[in-house]
């Protein structure tokens, strides 16, 4: 259900009241502030009436003193609403951003196949920053401005309260403004928001495939992309800083007609003996004085309303469900024994299903084979099994127990992943081969890995050893080096199930061959599901399914399958012949 502005302002504010005593401090501090130049104008009737007027040399002595005692009352108040402001501004971007951030992390794998890293980037940096400014700033100007006009059409009042009456007809008309132009400074800044997501997205792009650009000559087409994207963040900070201008322009243009037919009144001869000089100063004062905290109060409507819609964009994502995590079972480890029947997936918003009515055993220490043409559902299958996406009908069980009976921490802890993306963080060799454990490995056990894994055989010539910092997602390391890291991750974590997606399909022979060869060892005792691109790897198998469109078409052992002449064969043949 869409949320109203105010609504979501409400949920913002909400944010605050971890933080009572700060806030509480600063909005005294703000109503302090605007006090003081109040009561500076209400004090100018007296000063003038009862001190020039009247000759009285006792209040103009005291005007000295009272003005700075203002002027310091004025700083302590200031100093007090900014700084408790500040600190309160802050706490609940570092809150929001940190809800984002772990909420991101608990989304479906689904939610992040539809949105661009870049997008995610944007809200988690650029929108809690706009967030921010409707905290601070837009809420000190509403409080202490808003609070400086009332006082001030108290001391209007208190001097003349019949020509009051007058400048309050421009409070709704101010309101009808402002109202309208709250629609249009919310739709701009959404759009300056998407703009700036397809910024962060182009930047991201620009930086990930810079290989590629240079490689095949895109630079030009990736300028003019970027330009378009840029021009269009320009064109709606234009209109928003346009329509800022015109509303601050009425608004005060109306309130100067106000103040223009009190001055006509005043200099009418029936009324300008009724109103002593002090008054009069007074009142004109006052009015004066308004004309700013208008302009403040109409400006920071455009801070408010894009703290609003940035507000709205990070709600809606907090609101995403997360990953289901209904299951009780908590198990520290398991058998391996996994059954799939009538499995049938889709990806989110695909009418066509990529597995259909799926069937399939592995007994628990065996290694099974998936082979098959692009897009037949290999990788699909292997991301059901740690429930990275959950399917549309039939059961998956392992050891007997559906896998949704299981905690998902505890389901993910049986599975051990090598695939040919390898994803490393940008951080040392040991920490990323022991990313996720509970316990740190010694150097010593950590060495022992290393060689097990055949990464040793590249560090130990390394300055720092393991301690070597590898870059973004290993761009120091060659893809082979990176494969041989995420296995000793892999033999670390000691997992019962092990899943190989095209593990050594992108390396050269004698990288494959380590790879091979640390991987054999990995596999002992192991329940393994090898997704195999270059058929020799497999040949060993204790099952090879051969998946067609979603469906098993044949199944059976290396030289049973050859000897159905089917599709196996023929891929054999395929594979074999180009190696010849």
């Amino acid at each position: 259900m869409q949320q109203s502005a105010k609504q979501i302002y409400k949920r913002l504010l909400s944010y605050t009241f971890d933080f009572k005593v700060p806030a509480l401090f600063a909005i005294i501090g703000m109503l302090g502030y605007a006090a003081m130049d109040a009561l500076f104008v209400q004090l100018m009737q007296p000063f003038i009436d009862d001190g020039l007027t009247e000759r009285n040399a006792e209040v103009l002595k005291m005007a000295p003193i009272v003005v700075v005692l203002l002027v310091i009352g004025r700083g302590i108040f200031n100093y007090m609403a900014s700084y408790c402001l500040s600190y309160v501004g802050s706490q609940v971007v570092r809150k929001l951003r940190q809800s984002l951030f772990e909420h991101m992390l608990f989304l479906p794998v689904s939610f992040h196949d539809q949105h661009s890293n870049g997008e995610m980037i944007s809200k988690i940096t650029f929108d809690t920053e706009q967030v921010q400014q409707a905290v601070t700033r837009a809420l000190q100007v509403m409080i202490r401005e808003g609070a400086f006009v009332l006082f001030l059409l108290v001391v209007m009042f208190n001097a003349s309260w019949q020509l009051s009456l007058i400048f309050l007809v421009v409070i709704p008309i101010v309101g009808v403004i402002v109202n309208l132009v709250s629609k249009r400074f919310r739709k701009i800044s959404k759009n300056i928001q998407d703009a700036m997501g397809e910024v962060t997205r182009s930047s991201e792009q620009m930086l990930a495939g810079h290989k590629v650009i240079h490689g095949f000559g895109g630079q030009d087409k990736e300028i003019t992309h970027f330009a378009d994207v840029n021009n269009r963040n320009r064109q709606q900070r234009v209109k928003m800083d346009a329509t800022r201008a015109l509303s601050v322009s009425v608004i005060q243009i109306i309130a100067a007609s106000a103040m223009a037919l009190i001055l006509a009144i005043i200099a009418m001869p029936e009324m300008i003996d009724t109103i002593s000089s002090g008054t009069f100063v007074s009142l004109t004062t006052s009015m004066m004085m308004m004309l700013r905290p208008l302009k403040q109060l109409a400006n920071v409507n455009s801070d408010l309303q894009r703290g609003i819609a940035a507000a709205t964009s990070i709600f809606e994502i907090l609101d995403k469900e997360q990953e289901k995590n209904t299951g009780k079972l908590e198990a520290d480890s398991v058998k391996g024994e996994i059954a799939v029947s009538g499995v049938t997936f889709r990806y989110p918003g695909k009418d066509e299903a990529v597995i259909k009515s799926l069937s399939l055993q592995i007994p628990a220490g065996q290694s099974i084979a998936l082979v098959g043409r692009s897009g037949s559902g290999k990788s699909t299958l292997s991301n059901l099994l740690p429930r990275f996406y959950d399917w549309d009908e039939g059961e998956i069980t392992l050891d007997g127990v559906k896998l949704q009976d299981y905690t998902l921490s505890s389901l993910r802890k049986q599975f051990a992943l090598v695939s040919q993306q390898v994803v490393l963080f940008n951080d040392t060799i040991a920490n990323n081969i022991m990313y996720g454990l509970e316990r740190a490995y010694t150097q010593e056990e950590l060495e022992q890995v290393a060689k097990q894994a055949h990464v040793w055989e590249f560090v130990k010539d390394l300055p720092e050893g393991l301690n070597t910092m590898v870059g973004e997602n290993g761009v120091m390391l060659s893809g082979g080096q990176r494969q041989r890291i995420a296995i000793a991750r892999a033999i670390v974590k000691n997992a019962p199930i092990l899943i190989l997606d095209e593990a050594t399909s992108a390396l050269d022979t004698e990288s494959e061959r380590l790879i091979q060869q640390a991987l054999d060892n990995l596999m002992k005792d192991k329940t393994s599901i090898v997704i195999a691109h270059r058929l020799s790897t497999i040949e060993q198998s204790d099952c090879i399914y051969v998946l067609d469109q979603g469906r098993i078409v044949e199944q059976g052992k290396h030289q049973a399958l050859l000897e159905q002449k089917g599709i196996y064969a023929a891929l054999c043949q395929m594979q074999y012949g180009e190696q010849a």
